[in-house]
């Protein structure tokens, strides 16, 4: 196991100015922010009151490999600087230390570019409702888990607050505009074929995945956020994959599969997590980083 599990970083030496469900951002200067990735895990948009071991490092080197890997298609939102050297003293360095970066302050776009390459979680939902998914007309007779004739754009609004909402590409355009909206779609499903393809030398599927992205001074777009991650993906061992059931998941699949089974509400107060399911939860994160990258959490 790695370093000591962070739920909630604690930096003095820099002004906190947001907070999600897992990160906390931190004002550098009046062009950049620092992002730490907390060990914190929200399963059915509730986070939990335990962390997770390793799961925030494990994100952050994942991100930075895809958006190296990917660099080439779409600017990404990393300056390059050094986490540790925007923060004072030992202790705030370790808190930091393999979990941040530090990035551009750029203008995020108010959408999620979603991205499915098989039909599964939200997606088969209303697909079984409507045929479509998100204004799309897909193939009848489709089954659950399998894979689409062709990757498909299916943005949603990004909610601060309990479950983000599935719209059409339409309503993604009167939001920022038919040619920014065009250009979402068209570099969100670059990366995902890209990445797809990758990743399926290494025995495992993206089934989808969420991008998020903002755009510089100039208008121009750039990929923010993480990358290709457990938490914004999909990710499914090949080997296991069978259409007409959900296969097993490289992420929270433990956690969600516990909760499932205690008749609990899915609000908060979250229930306690058994040390059992946090060891595997953690484990699942880190086997994804290894299958993907073949770099391991020290």
């Amino acid at each position: 196991m790695g370093s000591v599990p962070i739920y909630e970083p604690k930096l003095k030496s820099l002004q906190r100015i947001g907070r999600g469900k897992v990160r906390e951002i931190y004002a550098v200067d009046d062009e950049r922010m620092l992002i730490v990735t907390s060990d914190r895990l929200s399963a059915f948009d509730v986070v939990m009151s335990e962390p997770i071991p390793d799961k925030g490092r494990v994100l952050t080197e994942m991100s930075n490999f895809w958006f190296a890997k990917l660099g080439h298609i779409v600017p990404n939102h990393l300056t390059g600087v050094d986490p540790e050297s925007v923060v004072d003293g030992e202790e705030e360095k370790a808190q930091v230390r393999g979990r941040s970066m530090v990035v551009k302050k750029l203008n995020p776009l108010p959408i999620e570019a979603v991205v499915r390459g098989y039909i599964i979680g939200s997606g088969w939902k209303d697909y079984q409702k409507t045929g479509a998914v998100c204004g799309i007309r897909l193939p009848k007779g489709l089954q659950q888990a399998q894979k689409l004739p062709g990757a498909i754009f299916t943005p949603a609004t990004k909610a601060v607050e309990g479950h983000d909402e599935n719209i059409s590409f339409e309503q993604a355009a009167k939001l920022i505009g038919e040619d920014l909206a065009r250009a979402v779609r068209e570099v969100s499903l670059r990366l995902y074929k890209e990445a797809s393809e990758y990743a399926a030398t290494r025995g495992i599927i993206i089934a989808d995945t969420k991008f998020e992205f903002g755009t510089d001074a100039q208008g121009n777009l750039v990929l923010i956020d993480e990358a290709l991650t457990a938490d914004s993906s999909r990710l499914w061992p090949a080997a296991e994959y069978r259409v007409g059931t959900s296969p097993p998941s490289y992420d929270k699949q433990f956690v969600r599969d516990y909760l499932e089974t205690l008749g609990w509400n899915k609000t908060p107060p979250p229930p306690k997590l058994p040390a059992d399911v946090i060891q595997k939860t953690s484990a699942k994160y880190r086997e994804a980083l290894e299958r993907l990258t073949g770099k391991a959490i020290a």
